[in-house]
């Protein structure tokens, strides 16, 4: 509303205006080229008429130089009467109740603008007129500026957060970790943290708020558990954990997992702690280890 302020509406006048310009520029082109047959057509008359009657062959050749000249200018009277009918618009173009709307609409737009008379798509297509140009400058990896040029002269200019392909590129992923490091400590979850973290600025990469899964990455990088069970490996007496036996024999954890699945090691539950248990013993180790 601020941009339309200092423009005068008035469409019909303009594209009238705009309209008579090109059809006069077009006008100006074409009118050396008439006056040039119109000459032409002249002297051919004249050199026709000063021919003796008797030299009736001579009149005849000069009157065939004529009669095309003539053609020649009927041909480009007849354009510029048709680009003169074309560019004039017809007499009910606008109505004149529709031209007082047009001129009164600066005043009465922000008004008409929140309610249901106008659809999106007018919306948009009243935005494409009063819109000169739009420049986008990429001021960091995330964050791009457009700054939009309105008719009249006022300018607006704002920030649009970009999509990222990893947290690292995020200028203010340690700050929000350290955040993240600090409120861990009081206790709330993902969801609320996220909540909490996003009206500060902060964001997720491919998204303009901090969604929690961010929130349990960066918390898990740190170390960061809020279960118990998950910061203190659980011990059973007489027994190992998958990562227990994984640790103890030097391999990854998810090699044991995968043997378990294919059937090549079988082992059952535990019935209290849903656990895959094995005895602690070193038989176990050496039938592994072969």
């Amino acid at each position: 509303m601020q941009a339309l302020a200092p423009v005068e509406l008035d469409v019909s006048a303009q594209a009238l205006a705009k309209r008579q310009q090109q059809a006069e520029r077009i006008a100006s082109a074409h009118a050396p080229h008439r006056e040039r047959l119109r000459s032409e057509a002249a002297s051919c008359e004249r050199q026709c008429r000063h021919v003796d009657p008797e030299h009736r062959h001579v009149a005849a050749e000069l009157e065939h130089p004529w009669e095309l000249a003539l053609q020649a200018l009927k041909q480009a009277e007849t354009a510029e009467q048709q680009r003169a009918q074309a560019s004039t618009p017809p007499a009910s173009a606008l109505p004149p109740a529709l031209h007082v709307a047009c001129r009164a609409l600066g005043q009465g737009l922000p008004a008409l603008w929140p309610t249901d008379v106008l659809s999106q798509a007018q919306r948009q297509a009243l935005l494409r007129c009063l819109i000169d140009k739009v420049v986008l400058q990429r001021a960091r990896r995330d964050q791009m500026h457009p700054r939009m040029v309105w008719r009249g002269g006022e300018t607006t200019t704002f920030e649009v957060p970009v999509a990222v392909g990893a947290l690292t590129d995020l200028p203010g992923a340690p700050e929000m970790a350290q955040q993240i490091r600090v409120r861990c400590a009081e206790g709330p979850r993902d969801d609320e943290m996220a909540r909490q973290l996003t009206p500060h600025g902060y964001r997720s990469p491919s998204r303009p708020a901090v969604v929690p899964s961010t929130v349990q990455g960066i918390r898990l990088t740190l170390g960061l558990m809020q279960n118990r069970s998950q910061s203190h490996p659980r011990r059973i007496a007489g027994s190992l954990t998958v990562p227990q036996l994984a640790a103890a024999l030097g391999i990854p954890p998810h090699w044991v997992y995968h043997q378990i699945k294919r059937g090549t090691v079988v082992v059952q539950r535990d019935a209290q702690t849903r656990l895959s248990l094995f005895p602690d013993r070193p038989e176990t180790l050496e039938a592994f280890g072969q």
